[in-house]
């Protein structure tokens, strides 16, 4: 059985991510308007998804995220490790960012067409 990770369609997607599809989702939204280290992601995060992200969980996305070639280190003059979104990382992020929409539109169309709780 081929990995799923090499098929074509999921290559440098978001699939292979489990758990951590929300917190990537998140940390390459906060990317897509320039680099950031760990503690500024943290913080731009909080500011538009209203959403904290405990240190383990987001250095282990990062590190996902690096792995997959979605971000990469930027170079810096302190002991911060900035990263960028990649080519592939934009790709990813708006893959995944469609993907969201079309579910939320399905959600609110059916919730407005008479919805359990209408």
């Amino acid at each position: 059985m081929p990995d799923p990770a090499s098929t074509p369609a999921q290559a440098g997607s978001l699939v292979t991510f489990g758990r951590y599809a929300g917190p990537a989702t998140l940390i390459l939204s906060s990317l897509a308007d320039g680099a950031k280290h760990g503690y500024a992601l943290t913080k731009d995060i909080e500011q538009f998804a209203d959403v904290r992200l405990a240190p383990g969980t987001l250095y282990e996305a990062l590190a996902r995220l690096e792995g997959q070639g979605l971000i990469e280190p930027v170079p810096s003059d302190d002991r911060r490790r900035p990263y960028r979104l990649t080519a592939g990382g934009a790709q990813a992020l708006r893959a995944q960012l469609s993907d969201q929409r079309r579910v939320a539109d399905v959600g609110l169309r059916r919730l407005e067409q008479g919805g359990v709780f209408a």
